[in-house]
């Protein structure tokens, strides 16, 4: 994976900037001798109360950018609660890291954007692979 991001403030570099965090949080690695796909946020989350701190604070950068893209606030407050639904119950002992692993907040708040922008932005719409 390229990070080439671009760092300007346009819907289409925040789109982009977007795309790679959550990657990064949600879809980075894969668990050998599967194809299931785990990232930073899983990984970090083996440390208990800490590392889901982190992780928190990593998957609100999504939500500061949808605030700067202008999305309605009951939209980011759905976001927050995500995340914070997924730093509660990943806080507790291997219960929390099993869920981690189902539960990806990053990216349904990656959806929230793509679907805002998509209506909004549609120029900045992209083809999935």
């Amino acid at each position: 994976m390229r990070f080439d991001l671009p760092m300007g403030s346009d819907p289409h570099s925040v789109r982009r900037r977007v795309e790679a965090m959550e990657h990064l949080l949600e879809r980075s690695a894969t668990i050998p001798g599967t194809n299931y796909r785990i990232g930073l946020d899983q990984i970090v989350g083996l440390v208990p109360v800490v590392g889901d701190l982190i992780a928190a604070a990593m998957g609100s950068y999504i939500v500061w950018e949808a605030r700067n893209l202008g999305l309605p606030k009951w939209k980011l407050w759905q976001m927050m609660g995500r995340i914070g639904f997924d730093t509660a119950v990943g806080a507790v002992p291997f219960i929390g890291d099993a869920f981690d692993v189902i539960y990806r907040s990053n990216t349904k708040n990656l959806k929230t954007i793509k679907r805002h922008l998509d209506k909004h932005h549609p120029e900045t719409r992209t083809i999935e692979q």
